[in-house]
């Protein structure tokens, strides 16, 4: 199959920009629709046991979804993915004070996924291309110093590629001219039996990490970095999302569900001085209904997993279909969340004219299940 990128017009956005849509068809069967308005996957099209494609993402026909509700679902998120606690941080002997705009359980503001317009609320430049057996798109932008509080203006780069193996590659690339904390991750959301298959608490889930970062009430991390052993947490064996996920268990009962940090085995330890480059195996999900599986691999130290716990039946998605109760789960790849307050956990402080570096590859396939 020979690999294409189409393009279209998208709709308008809620701040005036028109935004486009590219339909990037790989060369081994996978399609995926992705807007130049914030990298916001609107489909992705993967085949089942029997190779029956069905499109496996949550998201809304127009950029009016995303503006008129959550605005991440499927999204570039950045300049600081996740939470950063009060929306405050130092750094240089400065104190940065962010919009804390997320009430979370409890009442507890924190600065999420980069503020009140963070990097998914643009529409970038957007660069299609054809090389030999892969194709996708290069999409580039520019946030100015004090972009939502953070210092520094960062030149950024992310290029989402379908390969002929079905995997979908995501590289992210960003250059500040001030030091400033940057978190980069994707924040789609799957569901292997389409938008309308209801709660993703049948699909099996398997993720490799010994320990996950329990929270407070505002769903910052402690500091600990707990023993997955004898919890709700623990997927290394491979779980169903929904066979703990309503345990009387703390953590739970603050997000309604999976909202946690899992920090990854590799072989470096999880402190200030790490060095991620090489991609390692991080989480699979599984549907055991239709066979469709995807392999997460990344060279970040945690994937953030949440399960669609405030999800609302009010809002509707693709098609005019309704969202609902855990309809979704997103697979975050990212450094862990508030680490600009957490000096002893990898840092995300990229040095003045350094180069920010992450990869992750969604590997798609299926597989007859018993």
């Amino acid at each position: 199959m020979k690999p294409t990128v189409d393009v279209r017009e998208f709709g308008t956005t809620k701040y005036g920009e028109t935004a486009h849509l590219f339909a990037i068809h790989g060369a081994g069967g996978v399609v995926m629709e992705v807007s130049d308005y914030g990298g916001k996957i609107v489909r992705l099209f993967t085949p089942d046991k029997d190779g029956n494609m069905k499109d496996v993402v949550v998201g809304f026909d127009s950029p009016a979804g995303w503006d008129n509700g959550d605005p991440y679902w499927g999204c570039i998120i950045g300049r600081y993915g996740n939470r950063i606690a009060a929306g405050r941080f130092s750094l240089g002997g400065v104190d940065y004070r962010l919009p804390a705009l997320n009430n979370a359980p409890g009442g507890i503001g924190c600065n999420l996924h980069g503020g009140a317009r963070g990097w998914n609320a643009y529409v970038w430049k957007a660069e299609p291309f054809v090389r030999g057996d892969d194709a996708g798109v290069v999409f580039t932008h520019v946030s100015p110093d004090g972009d939502e509080g953070f210092p520094g203006k960062v030149e950024i780069e992310v290029t989402y590629t379908l390969t002929k193996d079905n995997v979908w590659r995501v590289d992210y690339k960003a250059v500040p001219d001030k030091d400033t904390p940057i978190n980069m991750t994707q924040h789609v959301y799957f569901n292997f039996k389409g938008e309308s298959g209801g709660t993703i608490e049948d699909h099996v889930m398997t993720i490799a990490a010994d320990r996950y970062l329990p929270t407070d009430a505002g769903q910052i991390p402690t500091g600990e970095l707990r023993d997955v052993s004898g919890t709700p947490f623990d997927f290394r064996a491979g779980m169903r999302i929904g066979e703990k996920i309503n345990a009387p268990d703390p953590d739970l009962e603050i997000g309604k569900g999976y909202d946690h940090c899992w920090v990854l085995n590799r072989s470096e330890p999880f402190k200030s001085d790490s060095r991620y480059e090489e991609l390692k195996f991080a989480a699979r999900l599984a549907c055991p209904l239709n066979g469709r599986v995807v392999e997460v691999w990344t060279t970040e130290p945690c994937v953030q997993v949440y399960t669609a716990n405030w999800a609302s039946y009010d809002q509707k998605a693709k098609g005019g279909e309704h969202l609902s109760f855990r309809c979704g789960v997103a697979l975050e790849t990212q450094h862990a969340p508030d680490s600009p307050n957490k000096p002893e956990w990898p840092t995300t402080i990229v040095p003045a004219g350094a180069t920010y570096r992450s990869a992750t590859e969604f590997r798609f396939s299926a597989e007859r299940m018993v």
